[in-house]
């Protein structure tokens, strides 16, 4: 006979945190991608993404001043992506847990 499991909502609260983490992560990684690869600065979805992003990066944008732009966006944005996913990954965590 098969059990019915019952599931928190802790469950479901660590789920869409980490699921938030991933979109902010997403939305990083796809302006990298456009600064990287050429994408048209004036072009509307462009300027949205930007702006979702940079108020994302926090406090990375120019932490890392290395001369290349792209690599510059890169490492940056980059390391915002990575925050992000850690973060909350860590409070989906302790969500969970407690």
């Amino acid at each position: 006979m098969a059990r019915l499991r019952t599931s928190s909502g802790r469950g479901t609260a660590s789920r869409v945190i980490s699921g938030i983490g991933v979109v902010f992560a997403l939305i990083e990684v796809l302006f990298i991608l456009m600064n990287v690869l050429g994408a048209n600065a004036a072009n509307a979805f462009y300027r949205f993404i930007q702006s979702l992003a940079e108020p994302l990066a926090l406090f990375f944008p120019g932490l890392f001043q290395t001369g290349n732009f792209n690599l510059d966006v890169f490492l940056n944005y980059g390391l915002a992506a990575v925050f992000w996913l850690v973060v909350t990954g860590l409070i989906a965590r302790a969500v969970s847990r407690y």
